[in-house]
């Protein structure tokens, strides 16, 4: 597969269609073009509304690429700042996605306090604290739709803070759910959960129903051992949470070792 393909994926845990596949040759040239197809989404949703949303996973792959966005020319006043998942831990602790996510991008660009939303980990009830996010991030979009979220891929088909078997990945089946659906005529699941104990930490993270919801979400995803994890994640494979993630109007870029799983007829 050559960069800006398009790679077909199949499977019951999201609806069909295509995500475009971008193979870049190193973690930093992936860093650069994530930020310049994110500033540019950003910029398309300020245009569109005056306003733009954006939520961003943790983990280590997207410091370089939050280093990147800062240099951007992104009209930060109108961008609200989400996080997709965060663990459990104090302020400032090391652990914390937050703590990378100010380091890289936020304390570096002239953002308005009141437009970055951190996930309320620090609370007493973690339950009811996720379902309080849900309605900031409510109150911010009306009808809880971001406009950019960035994922990663974990090397056991996570993502977001969705560990394999944890009811997180079945949001149904969480608390907290919005009501009874006038469409559906069910309750509609939670837009934000509690999930783990997973990798020593509690976390809190946006749900399948939120992420799906975006206007566009870019994958970033890096190194050799993610390659038989991405080939997994390309087929369809059902058993991986990522699965959950819908498959249109989404990016994926990868760098040249986490694609060297990749058939080129992908």
């Amino acid at each position: 597969m050559m960069p800006g393909m398009s790679a077909a994926i199949s499977g019951d845990a999201a609806r069909p269609g295509e995500v475009d596949v971008e193979i870049l040759p190193d973690g930093g040239a992936l860093a650069a073009r994530a930020a310049d197809l994110v500033a540019e989404r950003l910029a398309k949703a300020l245009s569109a509304r005056g306003v733009a949303t954006l939520a961003v996973s943790g983990g280590s792959t997207p410091r370089l690429f939050l280093a990147e966005l800062a240099g951007r020319a992104v009209p930060w006043e109108a961008v609200h700042v989400f996080q997709v998942d965060e663990r459990v831990a104090p302020a400032g602790h090391p652990d914390r996605n937050l703590t990378d996510l100010r380091a890289a991008l936020l304390d570096r660009v002239p953002i308005p306090p009141g437009n970055i939303h951190p996930m309320p980990v620090e609370a007493d009830d973690l339950d009811a604290a996720a379902a309080a996010y849900a309605g900031e991030l409510r109150a911010v979009t009306g009808d809880g739709r971001l406009d950019v979220v960035h994922l990663g891929l974990g090397d056991d088909g996570h993502t977001a803070s969705w560990p394999p078997g944890d009811p997180v990945v079945d949001a149904a089946a969480l608390p907290g759910g919005r009501g009874v659906s006038p469409r559906h005529g069910r309750r509609e699941p939670p837009d934000v959960g509690v999930a783990g104990p997973f990798n020593g930490r509690v976390r809190m993270t946006l749900t399948p129903p939120a992420v799906n919801r975006a206007g566009w979400i870019v994958w970033l995803i890096t190194g050799a051992g993610k390659a038989p994890i991405v080939a997994r994640l390309l087929a369809g494979d059902p058993a991986l949470p990522a699965s959950r993630v819908r498959r249109h109007d989404a990016t994926l870029l990868v760098d040249a070792a986490a694609a060297a799983g990749l058939r080129p007829e992908s």
